[in-house]
């Protein structure tokens, strides 16, 4: 684990891997939405273009959805940090002292990225069919700074799982590196190792969303199946995450997140039944 993987000589200023993966999976993941575009866009030759632009409301939607989530669960559990935000309005806007939720980075990502979408003339459900797959993407490199910085970690693995080989567990340091986020009570032990599920689970879903992506019926079909794949997965890997802070609810029984899949699934499950007999006729540039 490494969450500071340098210092700027002569500036002390920290490098923190969390933040680099962020930045390598956001520029990555654009790369490829624009390779995507090139090949399944309706104009293959400005949509391209047309992306670069849209990649701006993306990253403002994702950084401000996050944020905006994060808020509102610490508030609605009544936490510490939550009632720091309501007595210090000022503190919501600290992004870089930590507190992001995934969900919330989604929701905002697509609503801002199909608002942009929208403007640039671009036909809205189908450019966030691309988006979705290059976005899981730039997500499973994105939670590589997770696992570097210690944070989304798993339970402590029950005994006779211990010998499990990474990426399934993984044995947190008996002295933690400065600027982990494993907690002491967590030092020298072996947990789940979820943040590398994740990555995993993530590259998944945007493999099957690029095979579907060259034989969709319709524009949205992509989005939907994706959505629907990280909800299930997404709702699984929650049973084995460690970290409390991500907020629990109904007595710990179920987590914000696990919350928000189920009626995600719901959703994307009754739309694919309805449209499964729609087809869309190809628009040309």
């Amino acid at each position: 684990m490494h969450p500071i993987l340098f210092t700027i000589p002569g500036l002390d200023f920290p490098i923190r891997s969390f933040g680099l993966m962020l930045a390598a999976g956001f520029l990555i993941g654009s790369w490829i939405l624009g390779r995507l575009a090139a090949r399944y866009g309706d104009d293959p030759k400005g949509d391209p273009e047309r992306f670069s632009r849209v990649t701006f409301w993306i990253l403002i939607g994702v950084v401000l959805g996050a944020r905006l989530l994060y808020i509102l669960v610490e508030i609605g559990q009544g936490t510490e940090v939550g009632h720091e935000f309501t007595s210090k309005p000022w503190k919501m806007l600290a992004v870089w002292e930590g507190g992001l939720v995934m969900y919330g980075g989604m929701f905002g990502a697509c609503a801002l990225g199909m608002w942009a979408a929208k403007k640039e003339k671009m036909r809205v459900w189908h450019a966030l069919d691309q988006g979705l797959v290059a976005g899981m993407v730039g997500l499973a490199i994105g939670r590589v700074g997770c696992f570097l910085v210690g944070d989304d970690y798993g339970k402590v693995v029950p005994p006779g799982c211990e010998s499990l080989p990474w990426p399934i567990t993984l044995h947190v340091p008996a002295k933690l590196p400065e600027g982990s986020l494993f907690g002491a009570e967590n030092a020298g032990k072996v947990l789940w190792a979820t943040e590398n599920w994740m990555s995993i689970k993530a590259l998944i879903i945007a493999y099957v969303g690029w095979q579907l992506l060259k034989r969709r019926r319709y524009g949205g079909q992509v989005a939907l199946t994706i959505v629907l794949l990280y909800a299930i997965l997404r709702g699984t890997i929650e049973f084995f995450r460690g970290d409390t802070i991500r907020g629990l609810w109904f007595g710990g029984t179920v987590s914000t997140s696990q919350i928000i899949s189920i009626v995600m699934a719901v959703i994307c499950t009754a739309l694919l039944v309805k449209n499964r007999a729609r087809r869309e006729e190809p628009r040309t540039a």
